[in-house]
């Protein structure tokens, strides 16, 4: 599912919002996660996870084209761990539907 399929879902729910306002909403709430994110700090929603910041140090890598070493240099990735909620329903969901590639 992309942004544009979640708020169409979303407006379906919600029929006495319109799509403009289901858009405008979707978007605060993930302008604020980012926000968030950039000062650092966690954002857990509950039921569905917990997105987190963790440090990778700086490495060599390797071009896979050339063969030729890079330096990576460090940085900050954003971990999302599953909620034990949100694994169990899918997992429990997975013998239903037929798995998407």
């Amino acid at each position: 599912m992309i942004k544009s399929e979640l708020i169409s879902a979303i407006a379906k729910r919600k029929p006495s919002l319109s799509h403009h306002s289901v858009e405008i909403i979707v978007n605060h709430i993930l302008q604020s996660m980012i926000d968030g994110l950039e000062q650092g700090n966690n954002i857990e929603i509950r039921g569905f996870g917990t997105f987190s910041l963790r440090f990778r140090q700086a490495q060599v890598g390797r071009n896979p084209k050339t063969g030729e070493s890079v330096n990576i240099a460090p940085r900050r990735i954003v971990h999302f761990k599953t909620a034990k909620e949100l694994k169990q329903r899918v997992n429990d969901l997975a013998s239903q539907y037929a798995i998407q590639k």
